[in-house]
C-alpha cells in the first residue's frame, strides 16, 4: 500500500499500534489479576477498571486535542509512552483491588492523551488526500482490533509466562513506541482558529450535535458499545462458568470474535467504493442488535453451546467492524481540514462515553443480577441506538457522505461549518 511507503507515517502508525496493544494487554492482564484477587466478583472488578478507562478517555481526550497545537507534539508523544511504561512496571506490585483502579487510571490517562495527539499529526505527514483518508481508517481499525485482539494475545501469553514477564513485555513495547516516535519527523502544529482551549475542545462536539450524519454516528456508538461490552467484559466468566471452559477456551472464543472484525475490515474499503457508508453502517447496527438478541435468547433458554456462542460472537464482531471502519471517512466528509483533529477527538470521547454507559451494565449487572438481565438491558440500549441512528441520519444523506468527501472538505472553510451541516 502506498500509504505505508511513507516512512514517517509507517513509524508513527507502528508506534500507535504498539502503544494500543500495550495498553490493551495491560488492561486484560489486570483483569486476570483481579480474578486472583476478587474471585467470582472479578467481572465487577474488570467492569470498574474499564469504566475508569472510559472516564479518562471521555475527560482527557478533548483537553488533549485542545492543547495539542500549543505543545511540541513529538516530545509529548514520547513522554506519554515513557510514563505508561513506568506505570506498567509498577503493576506486578499490585496486592489490592484498589491498586488496580489507581494504576488503570494513570495508564489510561496517558493513552487518552496519546490518541488525539496522534490523530492531529496525521494530516501533517500524510499530504495526499486519498492516502489521508486511508490513514484515518487504518487508525480506526487499529483501535478496534486492539480492543478485541488484546484479550486473545494476553490469554495466550499468560499460558507461557507469569504476570511479571507480561508486564515487562508491555513496558518494553511502550519504549519501542517512544523510539519509533523519536525517529519520526513531526512538523509543528498549525494554529487553531480557536483562541480558547475550551472552545476548541467543545467545537468538535458542537459539530456532532448540529450535523445529522454525525448525530447518527453518536447513536451508532451506543450500538457498538452495547454489543461489544458483552464480548469484552463477559466472555471470561461466560466461557469459564456457563460453558465450563478453560483459559485457553476463552482465548479461542475471543479469537473467533477478533477474526470476524479483521476479515470485515479488510474487505470493507472496496465495498465502500460502491455502497454508501450509511447503508454499510446501518447493516452493522442490524447485525449487532441481532447478535445481542441471540445472546440473550441462548442464555435465557439454557441453550448455551460452543458453536452457537462462537457464531454469535462472530456476528457481533462483524457488526462492530461495519460501523467503526467507515466512521473516519464520514467524519472527514463533515468538517474542514483544520477542524479534523477536533472532530476526531470528539468522536474519540463520544464513542468512549457510550462504553462508559455499557461497561458497568455488563460488569456490575452481569455479576449481581446475572447475564440474562444485564444482556437484556444491553439489547434495549443497542436497539435504541439503532433506531436513533435511522431517525437522526436521513437516508438521502448517505450518498452525500461518500461522494467526494475530500473535495467537499477541502473547499469548506474550517470556521464555517453551517454549510456542511445543512448539506448533511
Amino acid at each position: 500500500m502506498r500509504l505505508f511507503a511513507n516512512r514517517d507515517y509507517r513509524h508513527l502508525f507502528g508506534a500507535q499500534l504498539i502503544a494500543l496493544f500495550g495498553t490493551g494487554l495491560t488492561t486484560v492482564a489486570l483483569g486476570l489479576l483481579a480474578y486472583d484477587l476478587a474471585g467470582p466478583r472479578a467481572g465487577m472488578v474488570l467492569g470498574t477498571a474499564l469504566t475508569i478507562k472510559m472516564v479518562m478517555y471521555v475527560v482527557i481526550a478533548p483537553l488533549a486535542a485542545a492543547y495539542v497545537d500549543r505543545l511540541p507534539r513529538r516530545t509529548l508523544l514520547i513522554l506519554l509512552d515513557v510514563v505508561r511504561g513506568v506505570v506498567v512496571l509498577a503493576l506486578p506490585l499490585v496486592t489490592e483491588v484498589w491498586h488496580i483502579y489507581v494504576l488503570v487510571g494513570l495508564l489510561q490517562a496517558g493513552s487518552a492523551a496519546f490518541t488525539p495527539t496522534f490523530q492531529a499529526v496525521i494530516p501533517d505527514i500524510v499530504t495526499d488526500e486519498s492516502d489521508y483518508t486511508r490513514a484515518l481508517s487504518a487508525s480506526q481499525v487499529a483501535s478496534t482490533m486492539e480492543s478485541l485482539l488484546s484479550p486473545v494475545l494476553a490469554a495466550v501469553a499468560l499460558t507461557f509466562m507469569s504476570f511479571n514477564w507480561l508486564f515487562l513485555g508491555t513496558s518494553a513495547g511502550f519504549l519501542i513506541s517512544a523510539l519509533l516516535v523519536l525517529s519520526t519527523r513531526i512538523p509543528e502544529a498549525r494554529p487553531s482558529t480557536h483562541t480558547k482551549a475550551w472552545d476548541k475542545a467543545a467545537s468538535g462536539i458542537r459539530t456532532f450535535l448540529r450535523t445529522p450524519r454525525l448525530r447518527g454516528i453518536m447513536a451508532l456508538n451506543l450500538v457498538v458499545a452495547a454489543a461489544g461490552s458483552i464480548v469484552v467484559v463477559n466472555t471470561v466468566n461466560y466461557v469459564r462458568d456457563e460453558l465450563g471452559g478453560s483459559q485457553s477456551d476463552v482465548a479461542w472464543m475471543l479469537a473467533a470474535s477478533g477474526t470476524g472484525t479483521l476479515l470485515t475490515a479488510l474487505v470493507l474499503p472496496r465495498i465502500l467504493d460502491r455502497i454508501t457508508a450509511r447503508t454499510v453502517m446501518m447493516t452493522g447496527a442490524g447485525a449487532l442488535v441481532s447478535g445481542t438478541t441471540a445472546a440473550v435468547t441462548i442464555i435465557a433458554a439454557g441453550l448455551t453451546t460452543w458453536t452457537g456462542t462462537a457464531i454469535i460472537w462472530t456476528v457481533i464482531s462483524i457488526g462492530m467492524a461495519l460501523i467503526i471502519t467507515p466512521t473516519g471517512k464520514v467524519l472527514r466528509a463533515s468538517v474542514g481540514r483544520n477542524a479534523i483533529p477536533e472532530a476526531f477527538a470528539a468522536q474519540f470521547s463520544l464513542s468512549h462515553l457510550a462504553w462508559l454507559i455499557t461497561y458497568p451494565v455488563a460488569g456490575w449487572l452481569g455479576t449481581n443480577a446475572g447475564f440474562t438481565f444485564a444482556w437484556s438491558v444491553l439489547v434495549v440500549l443497542a436497539g435504541a441506538g439503532a433506531i436513533g441512528a435511522l431517525l437522526l441520519w436521513p437516508r438521502h444523506d448517505g450518498r452525500g457522505a461518500m461522494a467526494s468527501p475530500l473535495t467537499s472538505a477541502r473547499h469548506a472553510p474550517s470556521t464555517d461549518r453551517s454549510t456542511l451541516s445543512k448539506a448533511a
